[in-house]
């Protein structure tokens, strides 16, 4: 039985449609080098798709914000190693001024430059990255501490706040980063607060009374365990960040690996699938033009 022209048509541009989307989809491959490029390229690998791009985004975005983390991790540990070897000169100073081979005035000399050293101590409690003083905890636009070595308490309260600023790590868990300069500068506890020992010790050497110097001197060698403990805690930080920032380079690297053989194109394959496409439509339009010249009496033939 012959089939009717138009039946015949239908099939034929049915099959011309199913080519041509053959060859768009092989043209989109090699052009954009990928192999999903919509969603009705394959419908089943969509979502791991979108679920992976999604991880990738959020493990970029996390090792943008340890950059910034680590830069200002490294600058408070800077600090407080620059704050340490300064509690060791003062040590050094009130060990001189604790002897009886020193003189009112020598006393006088070394009050003085242990002064300067806690200036220097109150500066390093204001460092500042990035606009941002990185000891004031949470309230971060305030120098925590303000000084005037005219009076006899020198230093204010505390004019930051609490501090509860974390970090992500790229798996998920987070971390703290940051002390307050309450917390490491001016420690409540017995014997922990750098201030008020370097300032006791600036006072015992400016009365020239010998006693009180030995007594501040122990009270500044405490605080310098203090002080240690905090520089060891930011040291710790360190670590944390530096592993965090290497775990996020090697969780990008493997995001993108299966992103690649998710979605990119095989170009070998691809250009051989628009070689065959356009061998098939181009046979396609000469079979169906042969057919068109054809009459009836060819049909029945």
């Amino acid at each position: 039985m012959i089939r009717g022209p138009d039946a015949r048509s239908d099939k034929f541009l049915t099959d011309l449609a199913n080519i041509t989307r053959r060859l768009e989809r092989a043209q989109n491959q090699i052009t954009s080098g990928r192999r999903i490029n919509r969603v009705s390229d394959s419908p089943d690998e969509v979502s791991r798709l979108l679920q992976i791009r999604t991880e990738l985004a959020s493990t970029v975005q996390i090792r943008f914000n340890l950059g910034r983390v680590q830069a200002e991790v490294d600058a408070a540990e800077q600090a407080l190693n620059h704050s340490v070897g300064l509690l060791d000169r003062v040590v050094t100073l009130g060990t001189q001024g604790g002897t009886d081979l020193v003189s009112a005035t020598e006393r006088q000399a070394l009050s003085f430059e242990v002064g300067t050293i806690l200036e220097q101590l109150v500066t390093a409690a204001a460092t500042v990255v990035e606009g941002r003083y990185i000891f004031s905890g949470d309230n971060d636009l305030t120098a925590p501490y303000a000084l005037d070595l005219d009076l006899f308490d020198p230093f204010s309260a505390y004019q930051g706040s609490a501090s509860t600023r974390q970090s992500q790590h790229p798996s998920g868990w987070r971390f703290s980063l940051a002390a307050t300069a309450e917390d490491i500068f001016d420690n409540a506890g017995p014997g922990a607060s750098v201030f008020r020992s370097v300032n006791n010790l600036r006072h015992a050497l400016a009365a020239n009374d010998t006693q009180a110097t030995l007594e501040a001197l122990a009270e500044v060698r405490g605080a310098m365990v203090h002080l240690n403990n905090k520089h060891a805690f930011y040291g710790t930080v360190q670590n944390q960040v530096r592993e965090a920032v290497n775990y996020s380079h090697q969780q990008e690297l493997r995001l993108n690996e299966q992103l690649s053989q998710l979605q990119d194109a095989d170009l070998t394959a691809a250009i051989l699938e628009l070689n065959q496409a356009q061998f098939n439509q181009n046979a396609a339009l000469r079979a169906e033009g042969l057919r068109a010249n054809l009459s009836l009496f060819d049909y029945l033939r």
